[in-house]
């Protein structure tokens, strides 16, 4: 009986341990989605794909994709009338607000693009970056593109 008591008392011990250990950090995980069709060069520098995910409905006033950037590849400065919301989903990528310095993106980070604001965004030189943009309150407008990022801006990260 003592010998019965010890190893339920083990047993339950090494269950309740299980469940409460720390977790190992979650290794990178790869895009779910596909990498789409091509997207515009003329809004884009370098090679990017575009997967749409979310379809304009008025019901939800909302677009999104899966945007997928080879290393070097970025957007053209624009800006979103009601805002946007970046998911990086995998690699290392860059995002820059207008007048501000440009900012290191990893994945599973959020950046909520103010609606507004001027801005840019890709992957860095040597990785390629996915994300996923959402655009919201489409009502008032979804895009309005401007210029290419230049070469200089690009490489200002510091």
């Amino acid at each position: 009986m003592k010998t019965f008591v010890l190893v339920a008392t083990i047993l339950f011990g090494l269950t309740t341990y299980a469940q409460t250990a720390p977790k190992a950090p979650a290794k990178p995980t790869q895009n779910p989605f596909p990498k789409g069709e091509r997207a515009p060069a003329a809004n884009f520098t370098g090679t990017v794909y575009l997967y749409p995910l979310i379809k304009d409905e008025p019901a939800f006033n909302c677009t999104g994709g899966s945007v997928t950037f080879e290393p070097g590849a970025r957007s053209h400065w624009h800006r979103h009338p009601a805002g946007q919301i970046l998911l990086v989903t995998e690699g290392l990528g860059y995002y820059q607000e207008k007048g501000q310095p440009v900012r290191l993106l990893r994945q599973g980070e959020v950046v909520k693009c103010q609606p507004g604001v001027e801005h840019w965004h890709g992957a860095s030189p040597q990785q390629a970056m996915t994300h996923i943009a959402l655009n919201v309150n489409t009502d008032k407008g979804i895009v309005n593109w401007g210029r290419a990022v230049t070469d200089q801006e690009y490489r200002s990260y510091k």
